[in-house]
């Protein structure tokens, strides 16, 4: 087997392998961090391994400090509370460690020590990132602990409005972490139901950003591979969470979708986002979820890009058809369910759910222009299990 151990600087500087974590402190040192905050969430928090990170830290002769308060779906409370937590002690910089929601409030949470504006003034919408004050911001360092998000290669944070149920991407170019930990031994210990969800969530990642429409030859052929990645990997690292290989090339994988979906996303996402919003869901269940009806409503657009990624991937079946087929089948061998209902979501507030996924800066990006009703009848089939 090739080795998997590698330094990339694209789309920032990535350190890839096993065992890579041990060299968090000296990239602290080189980054001209003394006190970082060490930003996890509560979960992580009572396992050995934030224990054993922050022992390595002091060891090095560094003072880092730790804020875990952190919700599935952060918020802006949550964001609140980490700035005063960093300033009250006088940190320099920050260590993103954990899964999708911890690395966005760490991002969110260095974005906002040095600004005087509120959190929600940094939407993605418009020149709203002219607004930032770049020389505030704190350096980070991002070890993801579950292969979904990407977020430790992206621009932007979500977080959820609590007072308006809504959640909101605050994005600025510099909250791309300067320095990246691919460590596959971080990730051994995830549950396969959360590799599940979170290995979907990649491929969501991946797919949506081949299906956009826009023009990004380059976001397309990493696309392409993220996808085939997942075909080969994902329900191996289900299967044996041990599998270092898997674990490996699944956290490259969801660093590749969300590198490619700078492209753009789509309906997957402007509808997980209101229904993880109003629910408290999970993000990539959501997703994996709605994954077959959104491909389905989109089909008469994409039907020539999913025929050729089937030729790649060397599907059993051929066409459109046979990826739908093998994104079901995915699905029900990771033990996803089919249907929203099986979450406990229903449709009585399906004309809501329309009106926020039109709304939802995703939505731009879906290769079809979906109405209101259109979402509305997405979501409604994706509760009852209608394909």
């Amino acid at each position: 087997m090739q080795s998997l151990s590698a330094n990339w600087n694209y789309p920032t500087n990535i350190k890839a392998g096993a065992g890579r974590v041990k060299e968090l402190p000296g990239l602290c040192r080189d980054m001209g961090m003394q006190s970082p905050l060490l930003v996890t969430d509560p979960g992580l928090a009572e396992l050995p391994v934030i224990a054993q990170v922050m022992d390595m830290l002091k060891a090095a002769k560094l003072s880092p400090g730790l804020y875990t308060a952190i919700k599935s779906n952060p918020n802006g409370e949550n964001v609140e509370e980490g700035v005063s937590c960093y300033r009250d002690n006088g940190q320099d910089g920050v260590i993103a460690f954990g899964g999708g929601s911890a690395l966005d409030a760490a991002k969110a949470i260095a974005l906002m020590v040095g600004q005087d504006r509120p959190l929600w003034d940094f939407e993605d919408i418009g020149d709203n990132w002219t607004r930032v004050n770049v020389a505030g911001m704190a350096q980070v360092i991002a070890l993801p602990t579950t292969a979904g998000t990407g977020s430790e290669v992206g621009r932007a944070a979500v977080i959820t409005d609590r007072e308006n149920h809504v959640k909101r991407i605050i994005f600025h170019p510099s909250m791309l972490p300067s320095q990246v930990i691919l460590d596959p031994q971080l990730t051994v210990g995830l549950p396969a139901s959360l590799t599940a969800a979170t290995g979907m969530d990649a491929l969501s990642h991946n797919l949506e950003a081949l299906c956009s429409p826009f023009y990004h030859p380059m976001a397309d052929g990493v696309a392409v591979e993220g996808i085939s990645l997942v075909h080969r990997y994902l329900a191996r690292a289900v299967a044996d969470g041990s599998d270092i290989e898997a674990r490996t090339q699944m956290l490259v994988c969801s660093s590749m979708g969300a590198t490619a979906f700078q492209k753009g996303l789509g309906a997957m996402h402007a509808l997980a986002h209101p229904l993880g919003a109003l629910y408290d869901a999970h993000h990539g269940t959501l997703n994996a979820i709605l994954m077959p009806y959104v491909l389905k409503a989109n089909r008469s657009a994409i039907e020539e890009k999913i025929d050729r990624l089937n030729r790649y991937l060397g599907l059993a079946n051929s066409g459109f058809d046979g990826f739908l087929d093998w994104v079901v089948e995915l699905r029900a061998q990771l033990g996803i369910p089919h249907a929203l209902a099986a979450i406990n979501i229903d449709d009585r507030d399906s004309e809501t759910v329309g009106r926020m996924a039109v709304a939802d800066p995703s939505a731009g990006g879906n290769p079809i222009n979906l109405r209101s009703e259109d979402y509305q009848r997405i979501f409604q089939d994706a509760v009852t299990g209608q394909l």
